[in-house]
């Protein structure tokens, strides 16, 4: 039986931005068709009723044919919604291996991002000296820019 990876999704408050964001920074690529999904079908897999859903996926980067980051608003949303948390249980980041780490932070912040940690460099036995920071995009969510050499 095979499986494979498809995608992981990010819920925001403004799509389109959110995924100019992650194509202005990360060079992610657009998978088209946008997404514009309402009807009885959305709302049996989401339980919610008068759902609509719209958004985008975003072919990351290195990749010809595979996992893309879906990017979806929702017409309703809980109220009191926390920023993610490094810490919280359930899905806390996205990361970027990437040939400069402090190119790309600078990139982030410059394009609406936030500093959530600090840039650390650490020679880790058996895996080299990992450049490694954690920020948040335009919406909080938590990305982690790296590299190990």
């Amino acid at each position: 039986m095979k499986i494979k990876f498809v995608h992981t999704n990010i819920i925001a408050r403004d799509w389109k931005k959110l995924a100019q964001f992650y194509i202005d920074v990360f060079g992610c690529e657009p998978v088209p068709p946008e997404r514009d999904h309402s009807g009885g079908w959305i709302e049996r897999i989401t339980s919610i009723k008068g759902v609509h859903i719209r958004g985008i996926h975003l072919r990351l980067p290195g990749y010809k044919d595979g996992p893309t980051l879906e990017i979806f608003n929702y017409n309703k949303q809980p109220e009191g919604c926390e920023q993610p948390a490094v810490n919280r249980p359930g899905l806390a980041h996205i990361a970027f291996l990437v040939e400069d780490v402090r190119f790309f932070y600078e990139k982030l912040l410059e394009k609406g991002g936030s500093k959530l940690g600090e840039l650390v460099e650490k020679k880790i036995d058996g895996v080299g000296l990992l450049t490694v920071v954690y920020a948040r995009d335009p919406e909080g969510n938590i990305i982690e820019i790296l590299n190990v050499k």
